[in-house]
């Protein structure tokens, strides 16, 4: 078990650093982006259009409303969201840290068949939009750092590469800076970060949701594929994973009755410290910490150090092999595209 302790200090390492963070006009987003400017880092927050009265509104409440600005952007607008980079690096000189947080849920159980007036099974455009903003999927060949996945699309002939906006734009920015020295901010090999907001629905899957299950589990296996393309970067990748959080997303439970029933529960405001402390901290690489009110957990050292009691140790070597064959070639071999 590896309990996390975050310490208040810490954030005082944000001061005078610029973060960006999708879907941050109200929520998690919102909660994180008051932690990080509470603390004097610059905050970008990039949400819809229609939420710009929203995210008006959260700037005049923070503690330093000067140091926090609105643009309006989508991650399914590739484009969007490279303006909200350019815009970001223009205003305040760089990008230090990037939040992935803009998420949503289907409204309906994307398994259940909804069938059309001629009684054929209809495809599921919620599933869909849940994937494409959880999960984005672009093909941007003039813009493409690096494949973080890929699937042969049989009906247009096109390699589609799977990605996250935030992720791989902040690759690209964030890899841009100075490496700090020991003197500064961080380590002699921290250029800066990038937070994934995932779920504990991206580790247990239970609750049937599928769409969005399936796009928090896609989101943990982006933590772990962009491990060694950062670590090359300067760049620490980690996610924070909460377990149920009040906020629009959940806003078909009863959260009074379920704080009665003795259920451990977050506060948007502990998730977004969580993600401060995952951004700043020079120690934390590849981390995912699960927050669950008073339980701060660190999952992937702790899935890591059960491999031989999981496995048995003879896989786990097996398996272990298997890796360090691929990093000795450098890395897996992706097959080119179909003619």
């Amino acid at each position: 078990m590896h309990q996390l302790h975050q310490s208040p200090g810490l954030l005082a390492k944000l001061s005078g650093q610029t973060v960006i963070i999708t879907g941050a006009a109200r929520g998690i987003g919102g909660a994180a982006a008051a932690a990080f400017n509470k603390h004097g880092a610059n905050v970008t927050i990039a949400d819809l259009p229609q939420l710009q009265e929203t995210a008006e509104g959260l700037i005049k409440s923070l503690d330093h409303p000067e140091r926090a600005v609105f643009m309006a952007a989508s991650v399914m607008q590739w484009s969007e969201m490279v303006d909200v980079f350019d815009w970001t690096v223009n205003k305040f000189g760089r990008v230090d840290m990037v939040v992935a947080n803009a998420g949503i849920m289907e409204s309906s159980p994307v398994l259940d068949m909804q069938i059309d007036e001629r009684g054929r099974p209809m495809e599921s455009k919620e599933a869909l939009d849940v994937f494409d903003v959880n999960l984005r999927g672009a093909l941007n060949s003039e813009f493409d750092i690096w494949p973080l996945g890929h699937v042969y699309h049989q009906q247009t002939g096109m390699l589609i590469y799977f990605s996250r906006p935030a992720l791989r734009l902040g690759l690209h920015y964030v890899g841009k800076n100075p490496l700090r020295d020991e003197d500064g901010a961080g380590d002699a090999g921290s250029r800066g970060s990038v937070t994934l907001v995932a779920s504990t629905s991206g580790y247990f899957g239970s609750t049937g949701n599928a769409a969005y299950v399936a796009s928090k589990h896609g989101m943990v296996g982006l933590l772990r594929a962009s491990q060694k393309k950062a670590a090359a970067l300067g760049i620490r990748v980690n996610a924070v994973a909460p377990c149920h959080t009040p906020t629009h997303i959940t806003s078909g439970f009863d959260n009074d009755d379920m704080v009665q029933s003795g259920l451990e529960m977050n506060t948007p405001e502990m998730v977004g410290v969580a993600i401060a402390h995952a951004a700043v901290d020079d120690m934390r690489r590849g981390t995912t910490c699960l927050v669950a009110g008073k339980y701060l957990r660190e999952l992937e050292d702790t899935r890591e150090s059960l491999f031989p009691e999981w496995l048995g140790s003879d896989l786990t070597d097996a398996l272990s092999q298997h890796g360090q064959y691929l990093k000795s070639i450098g890395g897996y071999r992706l097959p080119p595209k179909p003619s």
